[in-house]
This record gives C-alpha cells, sequence and structure tokens, in this order.
C-alpha cells in the first residue's frame, strides 16, 4: 500500500507523501461513550478526536477484528499506511501480498502452550513481571526457564516462557527493546519501558477463548481511470476503500487527481467501507475511477497537493524543520537502493577510502555530513504557481461558477492567469493589471491541474515526468512524515523562493486552526483525556486506544511547540497584557502557555528563577509517572516543555473551568501556598493511594496552619481540582519524587559519614532537587532484597536450631553487615569499585528465583520509564549467567558482555552472607510471606515469638516503615520547609532516614555500578545525550555528572567516557550561561549575538567585541523606559549587555558555574588549553551544543585552528529550533509480544520468536504509524533474525528500512544510526554487496569520529569490520591500517592481556603473513598464544589453533629466509613470488560474524541433556555469584549467541 497523499475527505497542508490516511469508519467511535458522575452522556470525542482518529493513518482494527457473533478477536495483519512487515513494499507504494496470515487462538486455559501467541498478548496486556528496566536485546535470562516455571504461571496468564526474561541474539548490548531517549532514545531510547494496563476483572476471569482463525485474503483487481491505460493493483480484505485511494494519488500516473470517487458497476464506493464489505468484489473485479465536481475547499486542497508534488524532492522542509520532515542519505551513501543492485565480485570494487577516515587523520570535514547531490533536488517545473490577487471572485462570478484564480509563471516567461472552476481549471483573459475572467481562446479546460500546466509549457510537462520519476524511485520511509519534529544541527544556503501555500500556512491556518477542520480549534484537553477514556478491554479496543491517545499527543506535541514559538516570538497576545512581561501567560489554539520565571515570588523560599526554570522539567516527569500507571478516573494535563531561544515555556491543556474561577476556589485537594492551607478529598485519596502503591509514595498526614490534621497520598504542591466535565484532575507534579537530600543544605540532618566523605551535601540553585523514579525503584529493590536475605538465613538458623532442641540467640536489631553491603564506599579505582560492586551483586543474586514469584504479589507493574519497578522485579543489570565454550572454562554475560570469569578475591562479606548461599530462597520466600501475612494478620497464636522477633529484625534492618512486615515507601514532603507533620517524631524520623539512604543509595552504590558497566564495557555511550541516557536509567541525576567525572578520571581504560562526561559537563555549564545570554538579544542582534556567543566558547583567536551599529544604539535609546511586551527574562533595558562577552570572561562563568552546580573543579581557563588536557575535538563539542540548545548553523568547513581569525560570522548561523521535552505514550501489547518473542529464542524456539517479533512489529506499526524510534528497533531486531536463520537478503531489506527509520527519527548523526549502518554494512557483504558494504562503514566510521572522535571503542569494531573486507578484496595494506589502529585501541580499552586484543592480534598476524612480514606476523601470534595459555591453559582449543598457526608461521619464515640466503649467496637468480591464498568470501563472513558476536555452536542433544544436568546440580550445591545460569539457552541444536564481545572466546 502506498504511503500516498491525503484524500479528498481530509484536507491537509502536509506534503503529498507524508500525509496520514483517513482509515477508520464511524463505528471505530461507537463505542466509547461514557457516562460522568451526574448522568449525562459525555461525548466520546469531539469532531476533533474523531477527526483525529479517522486521520491516524491506520486500518481499523475494530472491523478488522468483528466477526459475525460481534466477537473482536485481533488481526495478524495490521498494516500502517499499507507498508506491511510480512509483504514487500514496491517503488510506487505497491504491496506484493506474500501470503494469507491469520492468528490462531486457542481455546482453553493457558497453560505450557506456545502455539497462542494473541490470546498471550491479549491476556497479559502488561508485561512479564520479571523483566529489567533494560530488557536488552542480549540480556541474560533469568535462572531455570524450564524447571520452575509451570508452578509459577497461572493457568489464565500467558504461556509459560512468556513470563520469562529473554535473550535474542543481537550484537550491541545496549540496544533494548524501546526508549525514551533506544533505544531515547530519548528519554531514554534504548530502555523498554513498561506499559501498565489496568484489565477488566471480570476480564482476567475468563480462561477460555474461542478458535477464530481471521482471514486476510489478498486479491487483485483492475483500476480504469481516465487519460492512463487500465492496471492492475493487489489489495487485502481487510483494507478500506481509503487506502485504494491512497494509492492512486502516490503512483506516478494517477498521482495528480485529488477529486475522484470510485465505483463498481456503477455505484460509488464508501471511503471508509472494508473491501470485504462490499458486494461483488471480487477478484479481477474492475473498479472506476470518476471524477468528481470541484468545490472551493476540494480546488485549494488540489492546488496544494500540486506544489507538494512539484516539491516532493525538495528538502527544505527538512532542513527548516516543518511538516514533520527529516533527512536520509542511505540511498546517497549507497548510491542506489541495494535491494535492487546486483552483486559484486570483489575484483570489481572501489575500496579506497577517503583521507578524512583513514586511522590517524585529524582531518574532520563537516560537508561529507551532508552528501547532497546534484541529483538530490529536482528540476524547476514552473517559476511561480500562485494564488492571484483577483480572488476572491466577485458575485457575479460566483455565480458563474468561479471557485478561485491562479497566477502561473512558467519557465518560459509565459504568465497566466487560470480560473478553478466545479469542472476543473481553464485559462482566462486575465492579466496583473485588468480583470477579465472570461475563458481564453482555447481555454484548455482540465480537470487536473498538472494536465493544464502541461498542456501549457512543454519545459513543465519534461521537468515533471523527471520529478516523477525520481519521486516513485524513493524508499517510501523517505517520503512519509516522522511523529515528531527532527531538526538538523546543520544546513547548507537553501534558496528561498516564492511559495504562496507557504505564506498562506504562515498567517492563516498555522494560528490556530488545524486544516482538516475547518473553522474550528481543537479541545486538546477533551481529545486527551477521551482517548484515555476509551475501552481496554481487549487486543483490538487497546491498540485502538493507544493508537488514538498516540496520535493526539503528537499533534498536542507539535501544536504545543508552534505555540511556543509564536509566543517567545511576540506572536500571541497575552491573557494579562498588562503585567511585566515575563509574568505574562497565553492562551493559544485552546493550550495554556506560562514562561519559567519566578512570577510574584511564588518560588521565592525555593530559589526564585532557578527553581521556576526547573519546576516544569519536574512536573513533566510527574506527569509522565502518572501517564504511566493510567489509572482509570485519575487524569493529568497534557504538558509539553519547550526551550526556545532562552525562554522555557510551559504547554498545558485547559480544564474545563478553570478559566471561570480563582485557583482558591478550583483546588479541592493540595495546598496553593506551601501548606499553610492543606486539603483533602476522599475521592482524591482513593486514586492517589492506588497509585501511589506502585509510585511508592507513602500516605501521610500534615498539620494546616489551622492547626487541622490534612491526610495526601501527594505532595502538599500536588493539586487537585475536578473539571466542568466531572473529571478529576492532578496538576503541580513538581515533588512526586521524594528529595535528594546530597543536595540540600539542611539545618540538623547529618548525612551518612560515607556520603559526606565524597564532599555532599552540596548546596544547590534550587530547593527543587528530587530523586528519579528509576532510583527509588532500585533502592526499594535492593531493600527487599536484604529483608528477604536476612528473615531466610535466620529463619532457617531457627528451624535448624529447633531441631537440635537449641533455644535461639537474641537477634540484633541491625545486621550491621547487611547493611554494610549495601552500600559501596567510595572506591579508587577499578579493583575496588568491582570487588564492592561484586558484593552487592552477591546479595542481589541469590535471591532472583523467590522474587519471580512475588512478582505475583503486585497488582500491576509500575511502568516508569526505567521499568526497575518494584520490589518484586528482577535486577538484570547485575545478573551474570554462565555460558560454557567448549572447553570446561566459563564465561560470565553481563548485560551481554563476555568477560572470563574473575577470580574470587578475599572479601569482608559476612558469615550470614557466604552461609546463606545454601538457603532454599524459594521455600524461604514462601516461609516469610507466610510469617509476615501471619503476623499483620494478628493471627499471634500461630507464631513464636522468636518467629516474629526474626522477621521484625529483618524488617528494622532495612529501614521498613512497617514492625512486621517488608513497607518502603516515601513521603515526599519529609523535609519540606514550612511544612507540619501531624506524624509522630519517631515515624517521622523513620520516613527521613529512608529519603537519607536512598540519596546515599545513589552515590555509593549506582554510580559505582555504572562505572563497572562501562568496564565491562556493557555500556559505552557514544555522546553526551547516550551518556545521559545511560546515567538516567540507573536513576542517577545529570546533576551527579562531576561525581561521574572524578571516578571515570581514575580508571584509565575509560578515558574516552572520561572525555565525552567533562565534555558533557562543560556544555551543559556553557548551556546554562547562554540561556540568559540569549535572553538579553535583540531580536535584530540574534545571529550576531549567537556567533559571537560561540567564537567566545570555541575559537582560541582573539575574540573583538561586537560592534553596535548606530540602528542598534537608536532602538535601544527608544526602548528605554518603554514597557516591552515581548517576553524576556532581562532586567535591564540596555539589550546590549550580550556585547561585553569575552572569551577569558565565559570560561571564568563556566568553571564558577561548575563549582556552584556539579561540585566539579575544571583545573583550565581556555578553550585551548581544556582541548589539549581532555583530548576534545571542537566540531564534536560544537555539534553537541548546537544539539543541546537548537541551534542550527550553516554547512561549511570551519577552522577552528586559527589563531588570528574568528571562526564564526553572522551568516553561520541558520536559525535558532525548539528543543522539547514531553511524555512518550506506549505501545504495551506489542512491547509484551516482542519480550514474549524474546524468551522464545531464549528458549531455543527461534521460528515462533521470530513470528512473535515480526507480529510486534506489525503491532508498533499500528500504533505509532510507519515511523518511531522503537520500530526501528524492532526493524533491526527482526533483520537479526532473519540474518542468524540464513535469509540474508530479507535481512539486508528489513535493515535498510531500520537504517532509514533511525536517520528519519533520531538523526542522521545519532549514535544508534551509526550502529544500524553497521548492521546493515554486514548484511550487505553477506549478501555479496562488497562496494555497499565498504561505503556503509566508511560512513559509519565518518559519523563516529564526527561524534566522539578515534578513541572510542566502537572505532575498533568499526576498523576490525572494514579491515576484514578489505583483506577479503586484497587490499592488505589498507586493512593493516585499520587493523592496527583497531588493535591499538582494543589493547587500551579492553587491556593488552584481554581475549580480544589476543583475537585482534591473530587477525594482525593473518594480515601480515599475507603481506610476507613473517617476522611480524611471529610477533604478534606469540602475544596471542601467550595471551590464550594464561587464560585457557594449553590444552584449550584456542590455544592449539594459536600454536598451530605459529607452527605455519615460522615454516613460512623459514621457507623465505632460505630462498633470501640463496638469492644473497648468488644460487638463486631472483626473489621468490610470494604466493598468498586470498581468503574465501566465507571464511571472512564467519569471522565478522565473530567480530561482530553472532556465534553459531553446534551442540547435540546428549550435550544438551548433560548440560542441563549438570547446570541443576550446580544450582543444588551452591550458588555463587557467577553461578546462575539459563538451562532455557541451549535447548536448540544450533545456539545462537548474540553478544558483541564474544569475539574474546573466539578465534579465527
Amino acid at each position: 500500500m502506498s504511503l500516498g497523499a491525503q484524500p479528498p475527505a481530509q484536507p491537509s497542508h502536509n506534503n503529498h507523501a507524508k500525509k496520514q490516511k483517513g482509515t477508520n469508519n464511524n463505528k471505530a467511535n461507537s463505542g466509547s461513550a461514557n457516562t460522568n458522575k451526574n448522568g449525562k452522556i459525555k461525548s466520546d470525542a469531539s469532531l476533533a478526536t474523531k477527526t483525529a482518529l479517522l486521520t491516524n493513518g491506520h486500518n481499523s482494527v475494530q472491523e478488522k477484528g468483528v466477526q459475525k457473533n460481534g466477537d473482536v478477536q485481533p488481526s495478524s495483519a495490521v498494516k500502517q499506511n499499507g507498508v506491511h512487515n510480512h509483504n514487500s513494499v514496491g517503488k510506487n507504494g505497491d504491496i506484493n501480498d506474500s501470503e494469507d496470515e491469520f492468528v490462531p487462538v486457542k481455546k482453553g486455559k493457558q497453560k505450557n502452550s506456545t502455539t497462542s501467541y494473541a490470546a498471550a498478548a491479549a491476556k497479559n496486556p502488561s508485561p512479564p513481571k520479571t523483566l529489567s528496566n533494560e530488557v536488552t536485546i542480549n540480556v541474560s535470562s533469568t535462572s531455570s526457564v524450564t524447571n520452575d516455571t509451570s508452578q509459577e504461571t497461572p493457568p489464565e496468564s500467558v504461556s509459560t516462557d512468556v513470563c520469562q526474561k529473554s535473550d535474542v541474539s543481537d550484537s550491541d548490548s545496549r540496544v533494548s527493546m524501546p526508549t525514551e531517549s533506544i533505544l531515547n532514545t530519548t528519554d531514554s531510547s534504548l530502555v523498554a519501558n513498561k506499559e501498565t494496563v489496568v484489565e477488566d476483572e471480570s476480564e482476567e476471569k475468563k480462561g477460555d477463548q474461542e478458535v477464530v482463525f481471521i482471514q486476510d485474503v489478498g486479491f487483485t483487481i483492475k483500476i480504469v481511470s481516465p487519460g492512463t491505460q487500465s492496471f492492475d493493483i493487489q489489495v487485502s480484505s481487510m483494507e478500506l476503500v481509503q487506502e485504494i485511494h491512497q494509492i492512486l494519488m502516490d503512483r506516478e500516473d494517477t498521482c495528480h487527481r485529488t477529486c475522484f470517487s470510485l465505483q463498481l458497476d456503477g455505484a460509488t464506493l464508501d471511503n471508509f467501507a472494508e473491501l470485504k464489505n462490499i458486494d461483488g468484489l471480487k477478484e479481477g473485479s474492475v473498479i472506476k475511477v470518476v471524477e468528481e465536481p470541484y468545490t472551493m475547499r476540494e480546488a485549494r486542497i488540489h492546488v496544494r497537493h500540486v506544489r507538494d508534488l512539484l516539491k516532493s524532492l525538495d528538502s527544505s522542509d527538512a532542513y527548516t524543520g516543518t511538516e514533520c520532515n527529516s533527512l536520509a542519505f542511505l540511498n546517497i551513501i549507497t548510491q542506489g537502493d541495494i535491494l535492487e543492485k546486483k552483486k559484486t565480485r570483489p575484483e570489481s570494487v572501489d575500496c579506497t577510502p577517503p583521507d578524512y577516515i583513514m586511522p590517524g587523520s585529524k582531518e574532520r570535514p563537516l560537508l561529507p555530513l551532508h552528501p547532497i547531490t546534484k541529483e538530490s533536488k529536482g528540476p524547476q517545473c514552473i517559476k511561480v504557481l500562485t494564488t492571484s490577487g483577483w480572488n476572491p471572485p466577485p458575485g457575479p462570478r460566483k455565480m458563474n461558477g468561479d471557485l478561485l484564480y491562479l497566477h502561473v509563471v512558467s519557465m518560459e516567461d509565459r504568465h497566466f492567469h487560470i480560473t478553478a472552476c466545479a469542472r476543473g481549471f481553464y485559462l482566462n483573459q486575465s492579466t496583473e493589471e485588468t480583470f477579465n475572467p472570461k475563458a481564453a481562446s482555447p481555454s484548455h479546460l482540465s480537470h487536473s491541474l498538472i494536465d493544464l500546466l502541461s498542456s501549457i509549457s512543454q519545459a513543465f510537462k519534461r521537468s515533471f515526468s523527471t520529478i516523477q520519476r525520481r519521486r516513485t524511485q524513493k524508499h517510501p520511509f523517505e517520503r512519509v512524515n516522522t511523529p515528531y519534529q527532527v531538526y538538523s544541527w546543520t544546513a547548507p544556503n537553501i534558496e528561498h523562493t516564492i511559495d504562496a501555500i507557504r505564506a498562506e500556512d504562515t498567517f492563516s491556518s498555522k494560528l490556530g486552526y488545524e486544516e482538516h477542520i475547518p473553522g474550528q480549534t481543537r479541545d486538546w484537553n477533551e481529545e486527551l483525556q477521551t482517548t484515555r477514556e476509551l475501552s481496554r478491554k481487549n487486543l483490538p479496543e487497546r491498540l485502538l486506544r493507544e493508537r488514538a491517545i498516540f496520535k493526539v499527543h503528537s499533534d498536542f506535541v507539535a501544536a504545543a511547540t508552534r505555540g511556543a514559538m509564536a509566543v517567545v516570538d511576540g506572536n500571541v497576545m497575552a491573557i494579562n497584557p498588562g503585567e511585566e512581561a515575563k509574568m505574562q501567560m497565553f492562551i493559544w489554539n485552546n493550550i495554556f502557555f506560562s514562561l519559567g520565571f519566578d512570577v510574584r515570588d511564588h518560588y521565592k523560599e525555593l530559589g526564585g528563577d532557578a527553581a521556576a526554570f526547573v519546576a516544569p522539567r519536574n512536573d513533566l516527569q510527574g506527569v509522565r509517572v502518572y501517564s504511566a500507571v493510567d489509572l482509570e478516573g485519575l487524569y493529568t494535563l497534557g504538558t509539553v516543555v519547550i526551550d526556545y531561544r532562552g525562554y522555557r515555556v510551559t504547554a498545558q491543556s485547559i480544564i474545563p473551568g478553570i478559566l471561570e474561577k480563582e485557583q482558591e476556589q478550583s483546588v479541592i485537594y493540595g495546598s496553593i501556598d506551601f501548606g499553610k492551607t492543606v486539603l483533602t478529598h476522599p475521592k482524591y485519596m482513593e486514586l492517589l493511594s492506588k497509585a501511589g502503591l506502585q509510585l511508592k509514595i507513602l500516605p501521610h498526614s500534615v498539620t494546616s496552619a489551622k492547626g487541622e490534621s490534612v491526610e495526601l497520598c501527594s505532595s502538599v504542591e500536588c493539586k487537585g481540582i475536578v473539571g466542568n466535565d466531572g473529571r478529576h484532575y492532578i496538576l503541580d507534579l513538581l515533588r512526586t519524587f521524594p528529595p535528594d537530600v546530597n543536595f540540600l543544605k539542611l539545618e540538623g540532618v547529618e548525612l551518612p559519614e560515607e556520603v559526606k566523605a565524597l564532599g555532599f551535601p552540596i548546596e544547590h540553585k534550587h530547593k527543587l532537587c528530587c530523586l528519579r523514579q528509576e532510583l527509588v525503584d532500585s533502592f526499594v529493590e535492593a531493600r527487599y532484597l536484604m529483608f528477604i536475605r536476612y528473615a531466610a538465613y535466620h529463619l532457617q538458623q531457627l528451624g535448624i536450631k529447633k531441631q537440635k532442641g537449641k533455644e535461639l540467640p537474641e537477634i540484633k536489631e541491625k545486621d550491621e553487615i547487611i547493611v554494610k553491603s549495601s552500600k559501596i564506599k567510595e572506591a579508587p579505582v577499578e579493583t575496588e569499585i568491582i570487588e564492592k560492586v561484586e558484593i552487592k551483586d552477591k546479595v542481589t543474586k541469590i535471591e532472583k528465583k523467590s522474587k519471580k514469584e512475588a512478582a505475583k504479589k503486585e497488582v500491576v507493574d509500575s511502568p516508569i520509564v526505567n521499568n526497575n519497578e518494584d520490589k518484586n522485579k528482577v535486577l538484570v543489570e547485575s545478573e551474570p549467567i554462565i555460558k560454557t565454550t567448549s572447553s570446561d572454562q566459563k564465561e560470565i554475560v553481563i548485560n551481554g558482555d563476555v568477560k572470563e570469569e574473575p577470580k574470587e578475591k578475599p572479601s569482608d562479606i559476612n558469615v550470614v552472607l557466604s552461609e546463606n548461599d545454601s538457603v532454599d530462597t524459594d521455600e524461604a520466600k514462601k516461609i516469610v510471606e507466610s510469617i509476615t501475612e501471619s503476623i499483620s494478620n494478628g493471627n499471634k497464636q500461630e507464631m513464636a515469638e522468636s518467629t516474629r522477633d526474626i522477621v521484625r529484625a529483618a524488617a528494622r534492618s532495612v529501614g521498613s516503615l512497617k514492625d512486621a512486615e517488608f513497607d518502603i515507601r516515601f513521603n515526599p514532603d519529609v523535609f519540606s520547609e514550612g511544612i507540619k507533620h501531624a506524624c509522630s517524631e519517631d515515624e517521622l524520623s523513620k520516613q527521613r532516614h529512608l529519603v537519607k539512604e536512598a540519596a546515599s543509595f545513589l552515590v555509593t552504590t549506582q554510580i559505582p555500578n555504572f562505572i563497572r558497566d562501562c568496564l565491562d564495557h556493557s555500556s559505552a555511550p557514544m555522546d553526551g545525550s547516550t551518556l545521559a541516557d545511560a546515567l538516567h536509567t540507573r536513576g542517577i541525576n545529570i546533576r551527579y555528572l562531576g561525581r561521574v567525572c572524578s571516578l571515570l578520571s581514575q580508571v584509565k581504560s575509560l578515558s574516552y567516557l572520561h572525555t565525552i562526561a567533562v565534555s558533557e559537563i562543560i556544555l551543559r555549564a556553557a548551556k546554562h550561561i547562554f540561556t540568559t545570554y540569549i535572553q538579553g538579544c535583540d531580536l535584530m542582534s540574534m545571529s550576531q549575538g549567537i556567533s559571537h556567543f560561540l567564537n567566545c566558547l570555541l575559537c582560541g583567536a582573539p575574540v573583538p567585541l561586537p560592534p553596535l551599529s548606530e540602528e542598534l544604539h537608536f532602538r535601544s535609546s527608544k526602548k528605554k523606559g518603554k514597557k516591552r511586551t515581548r517576553p524576556s527574562g532581562n532586567n535591564n533595558n540596555d539589550s546590549s549587555d550580550w556585547t561585553t562577552l569575552t572569551p577569558k570572561n565565559l570560561w571564568q562563568q563556566i568553571k564558577q558555574e561548575l563549582k556552584s552546580y556539579w561540585g566539579w573543579a575544571l583545573p583550565t581557563d581556555s578553550i585551548d588549553s581544556t582541548v589539549e588536557m581532555y583530548g576534545f575535538q571542537k566540531i564534536s563539542l560544537l555539534r553537541s551544543f548546537c544539539v543541546k540548545v537548537g541551534l542550527q548553523i550553516l554547512l561549511r568547513e570551519y577552522d577552528f585552528d586559527s589563531k588570528n581569525k574568528v571562526i564564526f560570522n553572522t551568516s553561520d548561523i541558520m536559525n535558532v529550533f525548539p528543543v522539547v521535552k514531553h511524555i512518550n505514550p506506549r505501545a504495551s501489547d506489542a512491547y509484551n509480544f516482542y519480550t514474549t518473542g524474546q524468551s522464545k529464542i531464549q528458549a531455543g524456539q527461534v521460528r515462533d520468536g521470530h513470528e512473535l517479533i515480526t507480529e510486534a512489529l506489525n503491532l508498533l506499526n499500528n500504533v505509532y504509524g510507519p515511523m518511531h524510534p522503537e520500530i526501528a528497533q524492532c526493524l533491526r531486531m527482526v533483520a537479526r533474525l532473519c540474518y542468524v536463520t540464513g535469509e540474508h537478503r530479507e535481512a539486508m531489506a528489513y535493515q535498510q528500512k531500520a537504517v532509514l527509520m533511525s536517520e528519519r527519527v533520531n538523526g542522521i548523526d545519532h549514535p544508534y544510526t551509526i550502529t544500524e549502518y553497521t548492521h546493515l554494512a554486514l548484511y550487505c557483504f553477506a549478501n555479496s554487496q562488497v562496494s555497499s558494504a565498504l561505503k556503509l562503514l566508511y560512513r559509519a566510521r565518518y559519523l563516529a569520529l564526527l561524534v566522539c572522535g578515534e578513541n572510542h571503542p566502537e572505532i575498533a569494531l568499526l576498523d576490525s569490520n572494514i579491515s576484514l573486507i578489505l583483506h577479503a578484496v586484497g587490499e592488505y595494506e589498507l586493512s593493516l591500517r585499520f587493523l592496527e589502529r583497531a588493535a591499538a585501541l582494543t589493547a587500551a580499552c579492553h587491556g593488552p592481556r584481554s581475549l580480544k586484543t589476543a583475537a585482534a592480534r591473530h587477525l594482525l598476524a593473518r594480515t601480515l603473513s599475507c603481506l610476507g612480514d613473517f617476522r611480524a606476523a611471529l610477533q604478534h601470534e606469540r602475544e596471542t598464544y601467550s595471551i590464550y595459555k594464561q587464560q585457557f591453559g594449553e590444552n584449550h582449543e584456542k590455544t592449539r589453533e594459536s600454536s598451530d598457526c605459529l607452527r605455519h608461521l615460522t615454516h613460512q619464515a623459514v621457507v623465505l629466509q632460505k630462498k633470501m640466503n640463496d638469492i644473497y649467496t648468488g644460487r638463486a637468480p631472483c626473489a621468490p613470488p610470494i604466493h598468498i591464498q586470498p581468503p574465501s568470501m566465507g571464511s571472512v563472513l564467519d569471522m565478522l560474524n565473530v567480530i561482530n558476536g553472532i556465534l553459531f555452536v553446534q551442540i547435540s542433544s546428549q550435550d544438551i541433556e548433560h548440560f542441563k544436568a549438570e547446570i541443576e546440580k550446580r544450582q543444588l550445591k551452591e550458588l555463587t555469584p557467577d553461578g546462575l545460569t539459563s538451562p532455557g539457552l541451549v535447548e536448540n541444536r544450533e545456539l545462537i549467541i548474540s553478544n558483541k564481545d564474544a569475539i574474546e572466546s573466539s578465534s579465527s
């Protein structure tokens, strides 16, 4: 199906190839009516919501799944904009269905069946509870997949292996099934967010499902269109008639038609009817295209469509950041579509890399970032196409059918005036000076404007056919629009042409009116809340609901962004125009806008403007978590935070009725004066208590100024307002999470000694520092493990002593060592950090299986961004599995990284920890739970006093708020000033202690854990944004970046990450200064001010003060004393303060900011000394800074090394873009399918897993549309599965889509895009497209150099790939240069004696031997042999292979030396030719697989059984930190292990 244009029924101003399709019929909205409290029927949606659902660009799931009995079942063939994932998309957008698709839904209860994929997802909308916050594609499995699951899985839940955490082959251990930020993507882009879905109770009780086969039948129909030959298209029975419209509006020969209907046997077809419901439509039916008469609206749509067709090759929208267009260069890099290329022979490959990507090159050019070719911009068809100044038609002409007039200037410089009427378009006799509406002779009446223009201009006809040909050659993913706007930080000079449509958009439809709802603004709040109220009882309903939520949300983000820019640019009038500029508020397009300044000293006690600036971001975090909890009956506002031109603008949907009365009258819960007056409400307490269970928020009481005790389940700042629509809204969620006491200096509050030793507390600029939800979840998880360990051990000891008749000794209130093990003191470098983190791991790993059962206790998992949700969820980051190789050597896989097993180090772990390794944790867990329940239920008769003491002591040891059970929750108001707490001093002390412990946990555990993960290379951020994502994933705030930098500086092997971290902290300090600096820039001097700031930041040459022109002096003097209407944070009337900035001044400010904000001292005081000390690249600093503050600069080469000339001038500043933060709605069922598929693959059921993940791709398309970062991740996964199952061409096709999509939604130079390029290169090589593979790797290396420089481990991987392919085509000298760089990097990052270094040296020896340098080859191979012998012993396979290689090289060297001696002595006449046997392509591919982490290991059935038995024995004997494994990993004869670092366990 095409990604075609907007049909007449849905007008839009978007590009024809990027518009959404109407897809649903009226039935889609029929089931969503709701009744509010007073019994009135509440409309399911406004007209806008209905239109949003209709124009969402998806097929109607409800319609597809409606069976004769009225039941709704999911369809497997969920398609978005016609892009089927089971089918191939043709060049013109046609789809060739490969086969019918169906979903088997098995009747009966779900036990250990693996057949009912759809039923599994439908029954378990929330993801498996044992998943980690990073469901990484190659994270290890939890233990005992096959043994214990049958008793853990309730009959009505998903099948057994759905509940297991999974491992799927993928080489990039950092890539997870999506994030924020990917992947982040994001916020974390690569973090797989759980979406909580509250199921209907009655739905959960249903154990049976009928057997339903939903068939999507494909058939061919014939289309007869006027003016063209008839043609056949293939359609699906579940498609809508509307989708045939899309095909026709995208096809080259019919794309110029917009106003037509489709007729079958003379009957006009309903656009929103499904093809299967049309009588008489069958294989071979003939559908006629019938031209319909135009209306004014249809004529405008047609003109806009023509303009879009003429601009279809133009990239100006992508550079200007409009219409959700973005850049993609893949097909330019590969010089055409790789799927259409023929296989190339190695000898015909042009493999010379450009000089700037060669190892050691210091050149970092910017122009290759945008490889724009002459062909990329189409030929000009027409000089001017605009609406005429004679519009609108006068009354008499309206009576004659005139709709509008156009003015056209052809390429031949002929001027035409055109009339649009009901029958089409014709030439009239008007000129620029004279109005004469009569038809010209000949009039050339045409129903299509394209036909008319083609008949009057031969140049138009030629150029338009060229544009059409090139347009249809573009991949659909290059043309469809993205859900959120992606901005480019560089842009070439773009010619500005006359465009009436663009001008019309600027001054009409963009100021508050959406084009597809003429004359009506959208009620954003009603749309956002109504979509959340849609039913979610089964899969089709949930898909429809999530699709509507995502569509409305993305529209809201786009509208809020436009509005915020209009506010800052001064295009919106304030609702309080008499106030000071920074106190003004705005309403635009039914959205409320406020600025990030302290209005009326509201935040005076909390930090003034600094607090007001950070409050919207905190509020957004609160909105994110409450939206993710998705509690029925509790509503949050649509919230978007936009940073633009130095201003922070908060955009919010408007609560119905809130503008009609004062806030004091509206608020019925919370406080509007920071705790003096506090209100509560039973309904709010009920709702917030439910949410608080998942968010770990403690219900607490505060005392108001009147002395009344008021109970709350949120911070006092949180306000509850019941809107006129009867909905319960919460807002001002800026203190949803507990305060971070490490950055608050509080009287009488003492932090733990180990925290104070690290320099805390640091007094922050504001008092709104809060812990992240990810940190709260990790902390609760760690405390829960301590609680279970303590209780289980002592209960076991109690049982033993009772058997012996001995009395249990008195238990201390605190188990000092357990508590000690949870706090890792600052360790100097690698050894202590890793050793002490391993102590914590020992605690963590023991209780894995017990926690899986505990997961059933929770009603729903907390769906926070990090997904390290609750006390019952497994920590995966520290969970190793053992993977056996061909010897007895064990390798630990941590987050997908293979590392040799560390030797046991003596540690100070308490006897309790070591002895308790033998505790049967499942049994202990049950004992603890039964005891806890008995105590809490008051069944004291059943409990011995000593047993109760054990559990109470365990609760006390972890700081539980309840004596008899585990209860860790936080009071967000516990350190808030001015709030009187109604609880006892003892309870308050407990609550405060917990908050201090959580802050301590961040510093002493989470940050060292992050360093440990980096040492394992399970986390290797490439730039500041991916570093921030990695920190946020572990709950580490950016304000701890100074602490992270200090730790990284002590680890030599992480010097590359230290460089990234220091550059990030410096640029963030610069951003803080730039924010206030740019506010003081007058609009007329904006580009001058920005270029001056960049020069002060990055230029080593003297930077002269910018001259202030007479015009600017004149403007400034006139403005003095005059009230400014534009919002400004500049308190001075003189707007020329920015001109006084100097490089020295700026770097002093940066140093002060670093010290005050992060507590980190910068030892240098200029850019050049800083670059020299930390090894920065100025181009990387420029890129990162531009992305952070939303700058776009001119695409040209900048001379960063000049000592006498500034780098930037005013013409280099192209634009300023908004930086937008918003929540990310999730596709929960797709995620569930994905993780279930991972579990299948983990269990060896690759085919089933492949099908499930492909189905997840369909569901993602259904919810998100064709473009989304999570879809890019899923495409990469499907591509990898195709590759490991031998379907190399399919792998290449899927990965091509992944690359294009990552370029479009993440950015052309995003780290994830670099990874996608690397994967595609491997698949191209496997398909014998050697030249394309090299071009892709060269592009990936160039991007990596631009982003992070040459010292990153990712460069080593790229260089290894490049060298192997160059080796394959006989370019040994070039190959050697890349290999030497890869070997040096590997030794630096992994150590000179690591297995990776051994493999790199072996490759070097192989290449050197091909060059005839046997002496050097022998030296490298000896090192390889030495490392293998030390690590594995002499009898290991690797050692023997290396030994054989040594013998071979020695023999070759001896033979060569003898021949050389013969020459010297005159026995031989000339030098002998060196016979080099070039490696086969197959052997090179095998080595590429190893380097990229794909191993195929043959295992017999007997080996599998033996392996399982051995594992079970080992688990029974002991559970050491290195002893958890998963026998489910090897259930298949062919074990697929995906691990980027698997090269450590392999050799050539």
